[in-house]
Formats: structure tokens, C-alpha cells, sequence
């Protein structure tokens, strides 16, 4: 299948199901924490927005900086997840069904990010 534009990007689609289970979770009555519903919220559209905004770039140094500015949202959604659970806002389930999308989330990331250092000939670690 060629990728034509991001919708096109695994990446994008998985991250997309993040916002929604963020979204999912933080509209909850039992959710009283409007300061961390808001910033997990913007941490895990930061993620598709940083993705779609890779795709859409340039060059591939470019693209590669916003991928990588993806991943590390991935990692903020991670950990404000343990906060989520600690404060039993969320079940232990609940918790790890996100914390999976996260990760999976992560990894095809990875993959973007590998793929542009193919790219551009770099041997820089992708975690």
C-alpha cells in the first residue's frame, strides 16, 4: 500500500485510538483532576498532531524532529498514566489496556524514525 498522506501512517491510526482512550478516560465522572485530564489530553493529541506534522514535512531531518517529539509525548502520556492509576482514578485494567496502546503506539514510531535514518544515513538509536 503506498502512503499517500498520514491518515495513511499505522502510526497515526494507533495514536488516534490513544487520544480517544485519553479522552475516554478523562471525561469520566469520577475524573476531578481537570489540570492533568488537560495535560494528558494534550500530551496524546501531540502525538498525532506531531506525527501528521512529520509526514507533511520536507526534509527528512525535519520529519525526524517531530517523530521523535512524538515519541517522548508517548513517554508523557506513559507516565501520566502511573498518576492516573496511583490516585485510583482508573482501574489496574483500564491502566494497562492504555499503557499497551501507548507502547504499541511507541514502537511503530520507532519504526517511522528508523526509516527516515535509513533515509538520511544515520546509525542514531531508536530506543
Amino acid at each position: 500500500m503506498k502512503i499517500e498522506r498520514f491518515e495513511d501512517l499505522i502510526a497515526w491510526q494507533e495514536a488516534r485510538k490513544l487520544v480517544n482512550l485519553i479522552y475516554d478516560i478523562t471525561q469520566r465522572n469520577n475524573f476531578k483532576d481537570f489540570g492533568l485530564a488537560a495535560q494528558i489530553q494534550r500530551a496524546s493529541v501531540s502525538v498525532m498532531a506531531n506525527i501528521s506534522e512529520g509526514f507533511g514535512r520536507y526534509s527528512f531531518k525535519d520529519s525526524k524532529q517531530f517523530f521523535t517529539m512524538a515519541r517522548g509525548s508517548v513517554s508523557e502520556v506513559q507516565s501520566h498514566l502511573y498518576v492516573i492509576l496511583d490516585r485510583k482514578m482508573i482501574s489496574e485494567e483500564l491502566f494497562k489496556d492504555t499503557y499497551e496502546q501507548a507502547i504499541k503506539t511507541s514502537k511503530l514510531i520507532n519504526g517511522l524514525i528508523r526509516n527516515v535514518n535509513n533515509q538520511i544515513g544515520s546509525s542514531e538509536p531508536t530506543n
